[in-house]
């Protein structure tokens, strides 16, 4: 390495990123590890929702599980999703409470009875846009079983 001044040579010899470059590169940094984390997730935010049932935060595992996109998960992690979702509802709400509500693979709600008996409640979801505390016809929704049906 030679010097030329004040400057080394390498500082010379070396291109200039252009700032289309730069801008690419902080996008990158901004939004690829966002994707990663994405794909990544699934068994993180199912462990996570584990870890919560183990510790006794019932409604904390519900809710990490509740933001959980299952559109795109295999068939093995949607049963795996929808097998840990299953048994934080059982704990939070006993066997007798809920109703189970499925709209195929990795897509449930828990409902409750709500008023007058004709109505259910959203207590918990999976991988549905429903929210929890919507109220829903028990007559418009077909497939409802006791969640100790075995669904």
């Amino acid at each position: 390495m030679t010097t030329a001044g004040n400057r080394t040579m390498d500082a010379v010899d070396r291109p200039r990123r252009s700032l289309e470059e730069l801008v690419d590169r902080l996008i990158e940094a901004m939004f690829g590890a966002e994707t990663e984390r994405a794909e990544r997730s699934v068994t993180q935010t199912i462990h996570e929702a584990r870890r919560l049932r183990q510790v006794g935060d019932v409604d904390g595992g519900l809710t990490v599980l509740a933001g959980m996109d299952t559109a795109k998960l295999e068939t093995r992690e949607a049963r795996w999703a929808f097998s840990e979702w299953k048994q934080l509802v059982k704990r939070r709400f006993g066997d007798s409470g809920p109703v189970l509500y499925t709209q195929g693979q990795g897509r449930a709600a828990a409902l409750v009875p709500h008023g007058d008996g004709g109505t259910l409640e959203v207590a918990a979801v999976l991988g549905m846009r429903w929210r929890v505390g919507k109220v829903v016809s028990g007559r418009s929704l077909r497939g409802l079983r006791p969640l100790n049906g075995g669904a």
